[in-house]
């Protein structure tokens, strides 16, 4: 199978990508974060603050953070947040089920498996200059290469970044049998919405840190992964997220004349080999030649392949428009939003929104969701490669129907009228949720292509990447607003690309995810800060 007709069928035949016969081995299963062995440890701090609404003092205007900001940041961007234990199902009559233990994150993950792992480059006084590991399991860092490398890393991302500026430099990587060994090839989908929805997560952090970061998705991959030590079968960068405390910085530098070009095999020669110890419990690996063709298909190795897609907004007329109505911003507390978000199945409870609910809904979603990223590079106001469509019911003011919400204009252009909760009901692939109890299904969409023409098959991950960062601001703006939301893969990509008549604009719909009131699952649940 080729590499296009596989990402093909991994967007709207799934089935097709993963052999019938396969059964899941549950007792070969891998931990759902890395451990480290053998290597020096530093503890951080976990009386974590309760509340997180930006206007905390650490990290406040241009000041360095110190090592007990970082261990905030992490604990609320990526870190074990709640032991929670529930039962599934009741037997008819007597007893019921063994009880199911999980340890929650702020971010959701497909299967609860989190085939993300997040490193960081730290350049703090109180520990040694270097590549640190976030150790979850331990809220702690593991010091996985020490010395100063702000070259290096500046290298990696083409020069484009002043990183003697920035006090940390974020890794985000993909490992790829935390999740294959479950989702077969569809894992490769889910990995790039994982990334993107830690991605989100750790923007929105953040702000409320009073961190200033940008989100490189070119950069030279075999650098970076050897920078870090990784086997490059196993493990690889998706993402780097340089941290300042000024926003004055120079961010996206453009070589114009391509007078630096840097190829990755220069990059490497400069730092020794490392290999390090680690631990992920699973006593058999099997292949994944479809994921690691396609990793190898998507690395960049000379900053040459660099470029910005970034367009300015533009308006474009609309026709069947609701104009909508001017609202105050959504104010909330980022830890007490994050701490109720909750995904429901079975739980959704048919109730009322209201207009301002879902227009202060949208708005936050969108304006929340803007990031400074090398893609847009210096574009001032760029569109968005990806858009957020809706199907609303019962929603006082707005006609049942499908719609497109522009962020520009703040409207909401009508596609198609009526209630759509039978149509997207009968193309779940699971009856785990009855849409019928669902006022708000929204829908992600982006390039048909998934960024091709511009990218190559690294545009694919992308899209999957900033497809995940939207979801996660959907996620937490619903959980501020006191509704839940559960992000779906499991429906029929072609039914809904017919139903907002997405085709013929070169977009397809890339996630489903409905949002309405809940009522919570019965289950024992702690937190697990101090």
């Amino acid at each position: 199978m080729s590499l296009k007709e596989f990402l093909y069928h991994l967007q709207y035949e799934p089935d097709k990508t993963k052999p019938q016969d396969v059964e899941v081995d549950w007792e070969n299963a891998p931990l759902p974060y890395k451990l480290y062995r053998h290597l020096p440890v530093f503890p951080l701090a976990s009386d974590v603050p309760l509340e997180l609404t930006g206007k905390q003092e650490q990290g406040h205007g241009q000041e360095k953070p110190t090592l007990r900001d970082i261990g905030y940041f992490l604990w609320n961007t990526f870190g074990l947040a709640q032991l929670s234990q529930s039962v599934i199902e009741q037997y008819t009559g007597e007893k019921w089920e063994s009880p199911l233990h999980l340890c929650r994150r702020f971010v959701p993950s497909g299967g609860g498996l989190y085939p993300s792992e997040l490193y960081l480059y730290l350049k703090l006084e109180e520990l040694p200059c270097g590549i640190y590991h976030y150790d979850v399991a331990h809220h702690r860092l593991i010091l996985l290469r020490e010395g100063q490398i702000d070259s290096y890393v500046s290298k990696a991302l083409g020069n484009r970044c002043d990183i003697t500026s920035c006090f940390a430099v974020g890794f985000v990587s993909t490992v790829f049998w935390k999740n294959f060994f479950k989702y077969n090839n569809f894992s490769y989908r889910l990995q790039g919405l994982d990334a993107g929805l830690l991605l989100g997560q750790l923007c929105e952090v953040a702000k409320r840190f009073h961190f200033e970061a940008g989100v490189y998705f070119q950069f030279l991959d075999r650098a970076l992964n050897h920078l870090l030590g990784f086997s490059e079968a196993e493990e690889s960068v998706y993402a780097v997220i340089p941290l300042a405390a000024d926003s004055s910085i120079e961010w996206f530098h453009q070589d114009t004349n391509n007078k630096n070009r840097i190829s990755s095999a220069e990059l490497c020669s400069e730092l020794p080999i490392i290999k390090h110890d680690h631990y992920m419990r699973s006593g058999k690996v099997t292949d994944y030649p479809m994921l690691t063709q396609l990793n190898e298909a998507s690395i960049m190795n000379s900053t040459f392949s660099f470029k910005q897609l970034g367009r300015e907004q533009r308006a474009v007329p609309q026709t069947d428009v609701h104009m909508l109505p001017q609202v105050n911003r959504l104010t909330y507390d980022l830890a007490e939003s994050c701490r109720q978000r909750y995904s429901p199945e079975i739980e959704f409870v048919l109730g009322s929104v209201s207009q301002s609910d879902l227009v202060a809904l949208l708005q936050e979603v969108m304006l929340s969701y803007r990031y400074r990223n090398d893609l847009d590079g210096s574009t001032e106001s760029p569109m968005s490669r990806v858009k957020l469509f809706g199907c609303f019911y019962g929603v006082e003011g707005i006609r049942d129907g499908a719609y497109l919400y522009n962020e520009i204009a703040h409207t909401l252009q009508l596609i198609r009228a009526g209630d759509q909760r039978s149509r997207l009901q009968n193309g779940m692939s699971l009856d785990n949720v009855n849409l019928f109890q669902v006022p708000l299904i929204f829908h992600v969409a982006g390039d048909q292509r998934h960024l091709n023409a511009e990218l190559g098959y690294r545009g694919y991950r992308i899209q999957q990447m900033e497809a995940g960062m939207l979801v996660q601001r959907l996620l937490l703006a619903a959980s501020a607003s006191g509704m839940g939301g559960r992000p779906l893969l499991g429906f029929d990509v072609s039914s809904v690309n017919e139903l907002y008549g997405l085709t013929p604009l070169g977009q397809t719909s890339l996630i489903q995810i409905p949002v309405g009131p809940c009522r919570s699952r019965s289950r024992f649940e702690g937190s697990l800060s101090q």
